[in-house]
C-alpha cells in the first residue's frame, strides 16, 4: 500500500471512524466543559489539534530513540506525561501571551489537555499500531482534527438547545448528555466505512 493511501486510512479513521471523542469516549471532560460556545469549542480544539501533532511526534521519538534503545518501554507512560505536560505548558504560555480572550474562555480547561486522556491515548495508539514517525504526526493531527469536529458540532447543538424547550428535569447537563450520545450514534455510521485500495 502507498504511503498516500495508507495516510489517507489513518486519516479517515481518526476523524470519522475511530473518532476520539464520540466513538472512543477519549477526552470527554473537555468536550463537556468547553462546548457551550462555539468559539470557545474552537479555540479548543485548536489547541488539541497543536498538542496531538507535537506530542505524536515527540513521543515517537521519545520512545525510539530513548526507551526502546535504553529498555526503558515501561516507563511509557510516565514520560508521556510528561512530554504532554510540558507541551501543554507551552501553549498555555503562548495562548496567555498571544490570544488573552481565549486563554481566559478556557479558563481551567485548557491546563486539563495535560491530563486528557485522548492526547495520552493518540501518543500510546502511535506505538501500539506500530506507526512511522509520518504516521504518527498524521494520526495525531487529524485526530485532532476528529476531536475538533465533534466539540464544534456538539457545540452548535447546545447552543441551538438553549432557545428550545425541553422539560425541566432535563434542562442543561442532562439534554446535554442526550444529544452527545445521540452525536455520537451518527458517528458509529462510519464504523463500516473502509477504503478500497
Amino acid at each position: 500500500m502507498s504511503l498516500f493511501i495508507s495516510l489517507f486510512t489513518i486519516s479517515l479513521n481518526a476523524i470519522l471512524v475511530e473518532n476520539f471523542i464520540l466513538v472512543k469516549f477519549y477526552g470527554i471532560c473537555p468536550f463537556m466543559g468547553v462546548s457551550k460556545k462555539a468559539d470557545t469549542a474552537l479555540g479548543m480544539g485548536g489547541a488539541v489539534i497543536f498538542v496531538m501533532a507535537i506530542a505524536s511526534a515527540a513521543t515517537w521519538a521519545v520512545n525510539t530513540y530513548l526507551l526502546l534503545p535504553f529498555d526503558l518501554v515501561y516507563m511509557q507512560t510516565v514520560v508521556f506525561i510528561l512530554v504532554i505536560a510540558a507541551l501543554v505548558q507551552l501553549v498555555e504560555m503562548f495562548l496567555q501571551k498571544v490570544v488573552p480572550a481565549l486563554y481566559q474562555a478556557l479558563g481551567v480547561y485548557l491546563p486539563l489537555i495535560t491530563t486528557n486522556c485522548a492526547v495520552l491515548g493518540v501518543a500510546l495508539l502511535n506505538i501500539q499500531n506500530g506507526y512511522s514517525f509520518i504516521e504518527s504526526l498524521v494520526f495525531g493531527a487529524t485526530g485532532g482534527i476528529g476531536f475538533t469536529l465533534a466539540i464544534v458540532l456538539f457545540s452548535s447543538v447546545r447552543e441551538r438547545m438553549e432557545d428550545c424547550d425541553c422539560p425541566k428535569a432535563f434542562k442543561g447537563f442532562p439534554i446535554a448528555l442526550i444529544a452527545a450520545g445521540l452525536l455520537a450514534l451518527a458517528f458509529m455510521g462510519f464504523s463500516g466505512f473502509k477504503v478500497f485500495t
